[in-house]
């Protein structure tokens, strides 16, 4: 047990004096998760352009947004300050696509979502405050597959077939434990440790109860909707 302990602090040690003592290494990762989603871009559009024969079908607008959806759908996130960086670099890159095609890949909502969620990652991984409630808000991006899915599915004229019946099931228990459950015991564990939250910056402390209580109310407005879509599917199903 005592060598178990002595191996914790000597790793604790390695990343905090020398794996995260480069102030690059923030940056760094940011600049590579804009990468990864531009190789993840062109990956879906030669791969769909081969293996798809409606990708070639659809309009510029549907090509792209098809394309934009690969990243989103195949993305993970490590906890380190490195994975903040390039989930950073993920919302600077569609939020950039959202305002150059806007408002085809998404309204306002989007926009707000994508800069909320933006302002406090950066903040995250910046000051290390925080670093909690960050990955927990994160976890809700778990839904995001089953979203774009179902996105795929309709696109290529499949919304009548089992498989996105069984998606937007899929998506319905996913999107409740994950962006209505989770943000519950997010704010349950606020309360519970609020007096350390206190003792974060002004500005962390203001984004620790603004961004989830923002992510909240959108979460529960897209939620009725994927209710009300699930229910209607399920009333037209043979």
């Amino acid at each position: 047990m005592a060598a178990m302990t002595a191996y914790k602090y000597q790793a604790q040690a390695l990343m905090r004096d020398y794996l995260l003592a480069d102030p690059l290494v923030p940056y760094t990762s940011v600049l590579i998760g804009i990468v990864l989603c531009k190789m993840a871009y062109d990956f879906t559009r030669i791969l769909s352009s081969f293996y798809f024969k409606g990708y070639t079908l659809l309009t510029k607008i549907q090509r792209i947004e098809w394309n934009n959806r690969g990243p989103i759908t195949f993305r993970y996130s490590i906890i380190s300050t490195s994975a903040l960086g390039v989930s950073v670099g993920y919302f600077i890159t569609d939020l950039a696509m959202i305002f150059w095609l806007y408002p085809s890949l998404g309204g306002m909502e989007y926009v707000l979502h994508h800069t909320v969620s933006l302002v406090a990652i950066a903040y995250t991984m910046l000051s290390g405050e925080g670093q909690f409630y960050t990955y927990m808000v994160l976890i809700s991006e778990t839904t995001t597959p089953e979203i774009n899915l179902r996105w795929f599915l309709d696109t290529a004229g499949l919304k009548k077939s089992s498989a996105y019946l069984v998606n937007g099931i899929l998506m319905f228990v996913a999107w409740l434990v994950a962006r209505i459950f989770l943000f519950m015991y997010v704010f349950y564990h606020i309360y519970l440790h609020y007096g350390q939250i206190m003792q974060m910056h002004a500005f962390g402390y203001y984004l620790t109860f603004v961004v989830p209580s923002v992510l909240f109310v959108m979460n529960t407005m897209w939620f009725m909707k994927i209710l009300k879509g699930v229910m209607k599917t399920l009333a037209k199903w043979p």
